[in-house]
């Protein structure tokens, strides 16, 4: 297979859902209600867990940082997040969580060789991740690496998923699209449905006046479908997203890349099949994509 940037998006697809569990599983939800976090809705937890490596970072900067979510819905939970717990804290909660997950998932194959040799490989993925410009890829890999396989796969993965939306958030930047016109230009190409984006806390007004910008520049309809200049921003914006991604994936090379594809297969098919990934989600995550090479 050519070796070109669209593997990025490939493996993607592939690591994903493998580190994604983590904000679905009852493991993580049980953690956070043990920090004091309310567990009614999963937002209150999800902006301390990802917020985390950050350090008790404002209500500003994480909103710079996670870019689509409303700044009205982060200051509901930052900085609170860290009068109930500290970084530190939540960090090492979400580590628990994440052995325990991962041990509940796997069982005895936890410990076994093809998943430390998993780990290895992302985590060499991950060690050719250029952090420069990207903060929440930097953050996560200036934490230590964990000594289990199954966590330094984990890790090694979110490193590598917070270095692509780093990368995504240039590109839409680039693109002239500000955090509303991003969720609303992604719904016009149907990637999910507009009520799926919701939870990123824009009001109905806030995403009528997007949706009315995007059409003045000719990329969606009144309607908020996409146009064909629509369509052929949405494709520039991944491809781009996919060129700032690429670099691990080319590091790493074909062989390895091949190997890890092989060896994470059965986890993802583990992941999917506990039913706990939402079939609609704002990442286009979820499916089995041909294995990249």
């Amino acid at each position: 297979m050519t070796d070109d940037p669209g593997i990025a998006r490939q493996m993607w697809h592939q690591l994903e859902p493998l580190h994604a569990l983590f904000w679905y599983a009852p493991e993580a939800v049980t953690e956070a209600g043990d920090l004091g976090y309310k567990v009614d809705t999963r937002w209150p937890s999800y902006f301390a867990w990802r917020a985390a490596p950050l350090g008790a970072a404002p209500a500003e900067l994480v909103s710079a940082a996670f870019y689509s979510f409303s700044p009205r819905m982060v200051a509901e939970h930052v900085p609170s997040a860290w009068t109930i717990a500290a970084p530190e804290r939540v960090l090492e909660a979400r580590t628990r969580a994440v052995d325990r997950m991962y041990r509940a998932l796997l069982g005895d194959d936890v410990a076994s060789p093809e998943l430390a040799e998993a780990a290895e490989l992302a985590r060499s993925a991950a060690a050719s991740a250029n952090t420069a410009g990207r903060p929440i890829a930097a953050a996560n890999a200036a934490l230590p690496w964990p000594d289990e396989p199954h966590l330094a796969l984990w890790h090694a993965i979110g490193i590598l998923r917070e270095h692509r939306g780093d990368g995504h958030v240039a590109a839409l930047l680039t693109a002239g699209l500000d955090p509303t016109e991003a969720l609303v230009s992604f719904a016009a190409v149907g990637a999910a449905p507009v009520e799926t984006f919701g939870s990123r806390g824009w009001t109905d007004a806030e995403w009528t006046a997007a949706r009315d910008r995007l059409a003045s520049r000719g990329l969606v309809t009144a309607e908020g479908t996409a146009t064909g200049k629509g369509h052929e921003l949405r494709d520039s914006i991944e491809r781009t997203t996919d060129d700032l991604a690429y670099e691990p994936w080319r590091a790493l090379g074909p062989q390895k890349r091949g190997r890890l594809t092989d060896l994470t297969m059965p986890i993802l098919i583990k992941v999917l099949e506990t039913g706990l990934m939402p079939a609609g989600n704002t990442l286009g995550i979820g499916k089995i994509q041909p294995p990249p090479r």
